[in-house]
């Protein structure tokens, strides 16, 4: 990990935490996380990608990890991912990029890649196709005990997770989505009771990661990552 290094740029206002690793007159990949993800879920991909030639970045989004809040979490949208992108790659003086992104981070990708095709070499996305922005309507056919559901309700999950520690909500989180078959909630249950405490966690996620993680969303919290991309 001593070979990734970190910085912040200034973008729209906010301080925005970026790690990167390789030599700056590389091509340049971008790695961009999901939920509950973090700069720290690429860091075995920005080695390789590095020792194979490129210049690998990854950010934190505002209001995840070691990046700024934006000063009104509950009205961050998409769009303002989407320009912090840009102003990331325009403070690194950076005119072109790989993208690869995973869960939410795919939408980010698809909406950047039809505003600013011009900046982008290529793309891949991991977990959610590519697919132009339209209007959300698959949580309509989603149980009322599905995270999805339960998330999007403001205040719900702020209630629910304000009970533990933030290494305790990520272990729970991971725990549930490393099943085959992701539980539902019972009408008088809150998402974070589906998990037993004694569950063991699963065996590709260390408690050193659980460690890493719990400290970036300790100091985040989960308002933003509330706000985009459940709401």
């Amino acid at each position: 990990m001593d070979e990734i290094e970190h910085k912040y740029v200034q973008a729209n206002g906010l301080k925005l935490h970026v790690a990167e690793i390789g030599s700056e007159s590389s091509p340049v990949v971008v790695f961009l996380h999901g939920f509950p993800e973090i700069w720290y879920s690429w860091r075995h991909q920005m080695i390789a990608v590095a020792k194979a030639g490129f210049r690998a970045i990854a950010p934190d989004y505002r209001g995840y990890g070691l990046s700024d809040p934006p000063p009104q979490p509950e009205k961050t949208t998409f769009l303002d991912l989407i320009s912090d992108l840009l102003a990331i790659l325009d403070a690194l003086n950076i005119s072109k990029v790989f993208l690869v992104s995973k869960d939410f981070g795919s939408a980010v990708v698809s909406i950047f890649v039809l505003l600013h095709q011009e900046r982008v070499s290529g793309f891949v996305t991991l977990g959610v196709p590519f697919r132009p922005p339209r209007l959300p309507t698959h949580h309509k056919l989603l149980p009322e005990g599905f995270y999805i559901s339960r998330w999007q309700e403001p205040g719900r999950a702020e209630a629910d997770f304000g009970r533990l520690d933030a290494k305790t909500v990520v272990r729970n989180i991971y725990i549930m989505f490393s099943r085959s078959e992701i539980p539902i909630a019972q009408e008088n249950q809150e998402i974070m009771d589906i998990v037993e405490p004694s569950t063991p966690l699963p065996s590709w996620f260390s408690e050193e990661d659980l460690a890493a993680y719990g400290a970036l969303y300790e100091k985040s919290g989960f308002q933003t990552a509330l706000q985009v991309p459940y709401r």
